[in-house]
């Protein structure tokens, strides 16, 4: 952990694997993939974020509960996850683990889902950011210009850095990393240490408060502000040791993540008092207020609640430019195995990064914000809110096909399965109950998500399981062509 604040990177470079393949490198180590993960959870925007809407449209004061419960969630699924890291030697996250436990056709799925997952956040994130920049403009007296003209902005920049060897990404993610958690930090010592509005009491973790309101709608929010941990498969190859660096980067961005939620969250409820959360969290979301930003300007004085709206923007950049790296990463895996286009595979001989991904992914963002605009969408509830919405149901879906997917891999080898039980049958079967309940609070909420009405909820709910539909087809079609199992199966 003392190295976190300087990540160490290879210098570009690619490597190829036994078939010759183009593969990225690096010597990215354990605090360097943790700064970056945890950066595109983006803890600021969710503490300024879910953590007001976890309050106001959850259960209130018991709001944190929602967040520890996700959290144990997701530390059980990892169990499983890095348990099978050693057997799964290509990067891409949860289609390589499901393509190992399940076979190509839903291995085929699974990318889809997840590139439609990440993609459906970072074009939610780039409304937020534009929302954001627009806020801090006028916050200063500047003009009222449309979110969209600073949402292109950001495309271009992010284009420009995803472009570049990982290592920029990594230092630019690092630094406004350390910034927002300790505007954060600095937050949440001044609330405790002055005692809160009524003193310090947790009432937060009292039966009473756990059940004053829909607990469900918590972990909602709450799952939502992880979206993104398990992207430290997708680095795998420019790992330094991915054997070792993968499992612990993965407990340690998830043990920090929901630490870091869970105590922010409490603190702002005793900021506020635990009697008067609801009301005060439910009348912000309805004003357009920023509960975040008001407990800073009680605890920490103006000049740092002005300082923490700087960082909330940079924090939503953070995000969308780690969500940037991921799915260029993915496209990349998929085309050096054949499955997506040949182009998508090639490491720039200078930058050492997956450049052509990283253009096509910036011209997906592109095309989606002008045509939000065009139509005319809020960038919070119809842009923000709504991709939000679709992602989550995605990676509830990708985390439950990983996990059966673990089981059913460690299943057919006894030989990788003799003596750990636990790792590779308890939690794998422990982690689908808890992502299936997970998928159903997921699903009788997402009106709240999405801001919509029912019937748009359900169209955007069904999106993901169309994607894996069509990529389970195009994996069968594939198949079906060669004769045999798709490049991306194997």
């Amino acid at each position: 952990m003392h190295r976190m604040t300087q990540p160490e990177v290879a210098r570009p470079g690619t490597t190829g694997d036994a078939s010759g393949k183009p593969r990225l490198s690096g010597r990215l180590g354990v605090g360097s993939i943790v700064f970056m993960v945890i950066a595109a959870a983006a803890p600021l925007t969710v503490i300024g974020g879910n953590v007001p809407l976890a309050i106001g449209s959850g259960n209130g004061a018991g709001a944190p509960v929602g967040f520890v419960l996700a959290a144990l969630v997701l530390l059980v699924f990892s169990i499983g996850f890095v348990t099978m890291t050693p057997h799964v030697k290509d990067a891409g996250a949860f289609y390589s683990y499901v393509t190992k436990g399940l076979g190509g056709r839903l291995g085929m799925g699974t990318a889809y889902v997840a590139l439609v997952a990440y993609t459906a956040i970072q074009v939610g994130m780039y409304g937020y950011f534009g929302w954001a920049i627009g806020d801090l403009v006028t916050h200063y007296g500047g003009p009222a210009i449309p979110w969209w003209v600073f949402a292109l902005g950001g495309v271009v920049v992010v284009g420009l850095l995803g472009y570049r060897h990982i290592e920029l990404s990594s230092k630019v993610l690092g630094v406004a990393l350390v910034l927002e958690i300790a505007i954060v930090v600095a937050l949440d010592a001044a609330i405790f240490a002055k005692g809160g509005a009524n003193g310090i009491t947790g009432t937060s973790f009292t039966p009473d408060a756990i059940g004053s309101g829909p607990l469900g709608i918590a972990v909602l929010f709450a799952l939502t502000g992880f979206i993104g941990f398990e992207a430290t498969a997708v680095f795998r190859d420019e790992a330094r040791d991915p054997e070792r660096t993968i499992p612990r980067a993965t407990y340690l961005a998830v043990g920090i993540i929901g630490v870091f939620y869970a105590l922010s969250c409490w603190a702002i409820i005793e900021g506020v008092g635990a009697s008067q959360a609801n009301a005060v969290a439910t009348t912000a979301l309805s004003n357009g207020g920023n509960m975040l930003l008001d407990s800073a300007g009680t605890y920490l004085g103006t000049v740092l609640r002005d300082i923490m709206q700087v960082l909330l923007c940079t924090s939503v950049f953070a995000c969308v430019l780690s969500f940037h790296n991921v799915i260029a990463r993915y496209q990349f895996a998929l085309a050096a195995q054949g499955s997506f286009p040949a182009a998508l595979g090639r490491v720039h001989p200078v930058q050492g990064s997956p450049a052509a991904s990283s253009l096509a992914q910036s011209t997906t963002a592109l095309v989606f914000v002008v045509v939000f605009a065009l139509v005319g969408l809020d960038p919070l509830v119809g842009v923000f809110g709504s991709m939000a919405g679709v992602s989550t149901v995605g990676m509830v879906l990708l985390m439950l096909l990983t996990s059966v997917a673990v089981f059913a891999f460690f299943q057919r080898d006894p030989q990788a399965r003799r003596g750990r039980v636990m790792t590779t049958v308890v939690a794998p079967i422990a982690a689908v109950v808890g992502l299936v309940a997970s998928l159903w609070l997921v699903i009788s909420n997402f009106t709240l998500v999405t801001g919509g009405s029912v019937g748009v909820s359900v169209f955007l709910a069904l999106i993901p399981v169309v994607a894996l539909v069509a990529g389970v087809l195009i994996g069968a079609s594939r198949a079906g062509r060669s004769g045999s199992t798709p490049a991306a199966a194997r």
